[in-house]
């Protein structure tokens, strides 16, 4: 029982770490994922560098985009979540 009571503060801090960094981590990560393969030509995004545009062709790994300026080729990885969600909401 001694070495249980002084493991245990080790234990506790790991199974905290885990519910308060781990888990909510590896969830938004699983939001990302559908994200980039829930992605169509012509929804309008927000780059995570800040590039607004239109999807014209998506690949396996890359989208291009139309912006005001031309088009720019990406990688799917590189299109926010939260930035383009927050875009479509307003329009």
């Amino acid at each position: 029982m001694g070495q249980l009571g002084t493991f245990l503060p080790f234990i506790l801090m790991f199974v905290v770490i885990y519910f308060f960094m781990i888990m909510p981590q590896q969830k938004k990560l699983k939001k990302e994922k559908e994200f980039e393969a829930g992605l169509k030509v012509g929804d309008k995004i927000v780059t995570k560098s800040g590039f607004h545009g239109k999807i014209t062709e998506l690949n396996d790994a890359t989208a291009v985009i139309e912006t005001m300026s031309g088009k720019l080729k990406i990688e799917k990885s590189a299109i926010s979540l939260e930035m383009s969600a927050a875009l479509n909401k307003k329009a």
